[in-house]
């Protein structure tokens, strides 16, 4: 059995509480946390640190967390599922499952999960909507050794994400690129656009908690309907960071 930080399990905790929340509710204190989960201030501090990294909570010294308004947009630098981005949003999300199963690895799959020749892969395939507009193609690869978790998990009305965190593999860190592309007939046909126009293309590895490759992701979103918040620091002529910190958002096409 894999091992899973109890931070996690508290967070994952958390999280399922302020789905049901609204912004400014106020969560447990650590020092009840510590007592329902029975850890130390430590650990229930650190998980809910990753929380408030990702924008989902505030922190108010002296006077106690609550949950935060949710955000216009995803930050670059974050990691979440759109299940739960949609629902911070308010908007309610699903999926339409266009293909799912086992079949051989590809040569790059092989090279970014760090898998054998020979190997397979789970293949899934959404369309992924938002009060019924499809904002995303998604195609994913995992390691066969996920089969038993994510071949019978609800992936239409359910999150990948969710379903390999109570299978003990938890997608903990990301590395990502970002590119333009234009949509292909079947995007056009799939996301309602026109072929040819602009798609915002995420290609994105996610490890798990013990650090292995889990997942390759390619993202194909129609650009008019999605957008990514970034964070940065503007260099001055003499190549160091300037005093203020900005934040740009991505236009919305």
């Amino acid at each position: 059995m894999s091992f899973v930080p109890r931070y996690h399990e508290i967070e994952l905790a958390l999280r399922r509480r302020i789905a049901g929340l609204r912004p400014g509710d106020a969560l447990p204190s650590d020092a009840m946390l510590c007592q329902e989960f029975h850890v130390s201030r430590m650990t229930a501090r650190g998980a809910v640190q990753r929380l408030a990294q990702e924008g989902l909570v505030v922190r108010v010294p002296g006077k106690g967390t609550y949950v935060a308004q949710p955000p216009g947009f995803r930050q670059a630098s974050s990691l979440l599922s759109f299940t739960r981005e949609m629902t911070r949003r308010g908007m309610r999300p699903s999926s339409r499952l266009l293909a799912r199963g086992l079949r051989p690895a590809r040569e790059v799959e092989l090279a970014r999960l760090h898998l054998r020749p020979g190997s397979e892969v789970v293949e899934i395939r959404r369309l992924r909507l938002a009060d019924g507009e499809p904002i995303v193609v998604e195609s994913t690869a995992l390691p066969a050794a996920c089969a038993p978790i994510v071949l019978e998990a609800d992936l239409e009305h359910g999150s990948l994400h969710e379903a390999l965190v109570e299978g003990r593999r938890i997608p903990t860190r990301g590395r990502a690129t970002l590119r333009a592309e234009a949509a292909s007939a079947d995007d056009g046909a799939l996301l309602g656009v026109e072929p040819g126009s602009p798609l915002l293309v995420e290609r994105r590895v996610i490890d798990d908690q013990r650090g292995r490759p889990l997942e390759l992701t390619e993202s194909r979103y129609a650009a008019g309907r999605y957008s990514l918040d970034v964070a940065f620091d503007v260099d001055d002529a003499g190549g160091h960071p300037a005093e203020p910190t900005l934040d740009a958002r991505g236009a919305r096409g």
